[in-house]
């Protein structure tokens, strides 16, 4: 095995319950105060794990603002509407909608980067998985906008966020202090969405929260965000844009299983078949790991 395919299936692993996780604290802690909470610890615990470690944090203004852009785009916005989606859509068709990453990561790569260019097969495999986003919403859409449809549409576009961030990492964020990256980040969208929590949803006056959305929110910061970002941002250094995200081609499958034997989800017909849609796009996209020659 490979190091690059290696930490392809760790990330798989640590990102695979997230969805999980999150749809299980959003029943009980409002998406914004979820995700803030969620950045202030992730922040402490890789700053500390970044320091023992002997890293810094960068102190030019041009890395500062690419940092920036990059906290909105990769962590403010998708981890928020992801959230807000979850309130509404089952944690594993949210996870199959993360699957359509790859697609939005190679169309922006195309243009973005010179290393990850799109072909007649990956043209084949972004309508294949575009094909999948329609079999999955279709069946919902109906005379009027329901609380379900939006909540689908903001599992898509946290994607394309997803898709964009992981292109602009690549190409502006390589070469950093290991963890400082994802210090930066977490710290930024903390101070940016904790004032807005404390505004919008008065985190004080919510109701005892349980023992399980504390568990799920622990391991949603610590798998879902430490460590797997910590590996995310090891993989920058190693793979490109597009191969990191074939990490979405199995994080579909996870989330599905963990939805469905953990959580009881009941998933209709569409569902199954915009994942098998998805997931073949992504193939047609990226294909599978390839082997390398043992040496003799």
């Amino acid at each position: 095995m490979t190091p690059k395919l290696a930490y392809l299936l760790v990330l798989a692993a640590l990102w695979g319950p997230s969805f999980l996780f999150i749809r299980v604290v959003v029943h009980e802690v409002p998406p914004v105060t979820m995700v803030a909470g969620r950045m202030l610890a992730a922040t402490a615990m890789l700053y500390l794990l970044m320091r023992l470690r002997g890293g810094r944090l960068p102190r030019d203004r041009k890395t500062w603002l690419h940092l920036l852009f990059f906290a909105l785009i990769g962590a403010v916005f998708p981890f928020v509407l992801v959230g807000w989606g979850e309130q509404f859509v089952d944690s594993a068709v949210a996870s199959i909608l993360n699957g359509t990453v790859p697609i939005f990561t190679l169309v922006l790569a195309h243009f973005w980067t010179d290393d990850d260019r799109m072909t007649p097969k990956s043209v084949v495999g972004v309508l294949l998985g575009m094909g999948g986003v329609v079999v999955l919403i279709a069946p919902s859409m109906g005379d009027e906008v329901t609380s379900s449809v939006l909540g689908l549409f903001a599992c898509v576009l946290s994607a394309a966020f997803y898709g964009c961030s992981g292109v602009y990492a690549r190409k502006h964020l390589r070469g950093l202090t290991p963890l400082a990256a994802p210090t930066m980040q977490f710290g930024i969208t903390a101070v940016i969405l904790v004032p807005v929590s404390l505004v919008m949803d008065t985190p004080w006056d919510l109701p005892a929260i349980s023992l399980e959305a504390w568990g799920a929110w622990a391991g949603l910061t610590v798998l879902g965000t430490v460590a797997a970002f910590a590996v995310y941002f090891r993989m920058l250094e190693i793979a490109t844009a597009s191969y990191i995200s074939m990490v979405t081609y199995l994080v579909p499958v996870l989330g599905v299983l963990l939805g469905v034997l953990v959580l009881g989800e009941s998933l209709r017909w569409n569902a199954y078949a915009g994942c098998a849609l998805i997931l073949f796009g992504v193939l047609a996209v990226n294909g599978l790991p390839k082997r390398q020659p043992r040496a003799s």
